[in-house]
C-alpha cells in the first residue's frame, strides 16, 4: 500500500470515528445545552439562558416521585441481583462440565429472549399467582423489584463468571486445608477477589433497571407506580415535559462522574498492585 492509499485509509477511519461519536454524543450535548434554555423544543430557538428547568424540576412532584421509584427499584434489584448472580456464578463454576454448560445456557435465556415476551411472562405469572394459586401478590413497587432482579441477574452472572476463571484455585483449597470452612473461605478468600467484578455487575444491573421501559410499563399495570421511563413515555403522548431535560443532564453528570471515579480508583489499585 502506497503513502497516498494509507493517507486515504487514515482519513476514512477518522471520518467514520467522528461520525459514530457525533451520533452518540451530539444528542446528549443538545439535551445538556437546552436544559439551560427557555425554549420549549430541543433544536429550536435557544432563547434566554436560564436555570428555570432545574428549579421546576424540584417542584414537579410527579417527576420527583418517578425518580424516587426508579432509584428504589434500581438499587434494590441491582443489590439482590449482585448477591444472587455472584452466588450462582460460584455454584456454576464448580459444577461438572455437562451441568455447567446446561446452567450457563439456562442462565442466559432472559438475555437472548425478546423483552416483550419476558414482560408478558411476568404479567401472566402474577395473574396466575394471584388468581389461580391465591398468593396475595399485587402489581406495584415490590413486583417491579422482583421483575428487574430476574432480568438483571443473568448480566451479573455474565460479568462475574470470567473473573472466576482467572482466580487461583489453590488459594481456596489452601484456605480450607488450613481449617476454614467453605463459607468462610468464600467470604474471606474468594469474594475480595471478586469485588471489582461485583461492583461492575451492580453498576450494570442498576443501569439496566434505570433504562428499562417495556417490563416496567407492562408490569406496573395501573398500580400508579411511575418510573422515569414511563413518566417520559406518558409525557410524550401529551407534550414532552421540559423538566426531563434537566433531569437527563443530572443523571448523565452523575453517571459520568461515577465512571471517572471508578476508573481512577481502578487504575490507582492496578498501579499499587504493580509496584508490590
Amino acid at each position: 500500500m502506497n503513502k497516498k492509499s494509507e493517507k486515504i485509509s487514515l482519513i476514512a477511519k477518522w471520518a467514520f470515528l467522528i461520525i459514530v461519536l457525533a451520533g452518540i454524543y451530539l444528542p446528549l450535548i443538545m439535551i445538556i445545552l437546552y436544559s439551560f434554555s427557555a425554549s420549549r423544543e430541543v433544536g429550536g430557538e435557544f432563547g434566554n439562558f436560564t436555570f428555570a428547568l432545574y428549579k421546576n424540576l424540584f417542584n414537579d412532584t410527579k417527576l420527583l416521585t418517578a425518580t424516587k421509584n426508579t432509584i428504589i427499584i434500581g438499587a434494590a434489584s441491582a443489590s439482590i441481583a449482585t448477591i444472587l448472580g455472584t452466588t450462582a456464578s460460584v455454584g456454576i463454576h464448580y459444577m461438572r462440565t455437562r451441568a455447567k454448560t446446561a446452567m450457563d445456557a439456562a442462565s442466559q435465556i432472559t438475555i437472548v429472549n425478546a423483552e416483550i415476551v419476558t414482560a408478558m411472562a411476568f404479567f401472566l405469572l402474577i395473574i396466575v399467582l394471584r388468581d389461580a394459586i391465591k398468593i396475595p401478590v399485587q402489581f406495584g413497587l415490590g413486583w417491579l423489584i422482583v421483575c428487574h432482579t430476574i432480568i438483571t441477574t443473568p448480566y451479573v452472572i455474565l460479568t462475574v463468571s470470567p473473573r472466576l476463571k482467572q482466580l487461583n484455585p489453590n488459594l481456596l483449597e489452601a484456605s480450607m486445608d488450613l481449617g476454614a470452612g467453605p463459607m468462610r473461605s468464600l467470604i474471606k478468600v474468594m469474594l475480595p477477589q471478586l469485588a471489582g467484578a461485583m461492583v461492575a455487575s451492580f453498576a450494570m444491573a442498576f443501569t439496566l433497571s434505570l433504562d428499562d421501559f417495556v417490563v416496567t410499563n407492562i408490569n406496573s399495570a395501573g398500580s400508579g407506580v411511575d418510573t422515569i421511563s414511563t413518566y417520559v413515555y406518558a409525557g410524550i403522548k401529551r407534550n414532552m415535559p421540559t423538566d426531563i431535560r434537566a433531569l437527563s443532564t443530572i443523571i448523565f453528570v452523575i453517571v459520568l462522574g461515577g465512571l471517572i471515579v471508578f476508573n481512577i480508583v481502578k487504575n490507582k489499585k492496578a498501579k499499587e498492585n504493580l509496584h508490590k
